[in-house]
């Protein structure tokens, strides 16, 4: 009985930390974007060329493509010099998460 018991007990206990929220999943893909537009701007890519550009690659859900013309500006004013030392990526996630807490 032990013997079947311990391995049932494990996956439980497992199970929230494996399952993600809708709003982690969320948070995720906006990051991901965020990290997208990132790379593009140290990239050199025009930002009017952005939206296309990225659309070709993305690994996010189409409906996250619109949220780019809203970030770009904030990310494309800052010097290429100081987005290499930023973590936009991790800021992005957990602001995210702490919205509507």
């Amino acid at each position: 009985m032990l013997r079947t018991a311990v391995p049932v007990v494990l996956a439980l206990t497992a199970l929230p930390v494996a399952a993600q929220t809708e709003k982690e999943i969320s948070c995720g893909h906006q990051s991901d974007v965020v990290q997208a537009v990132k790379q593009a701007r140290l990239d050199g890519v025009k930002e009017r060329d952005l939206p296309s550009s990225l659309s070709a690659d993305a690994t996010w859900p189409e409906k996250y493509n619109n949220i780019i013309p809203l970030l770009a500006p904030s990310i494309y004013e800052k010097s290429r010099k100081d987005l290499k030392t930023e973590d936009l990526k991790t800021w992005w996630y957990t602001e995210c998460l702490k919205l509507g807490q």
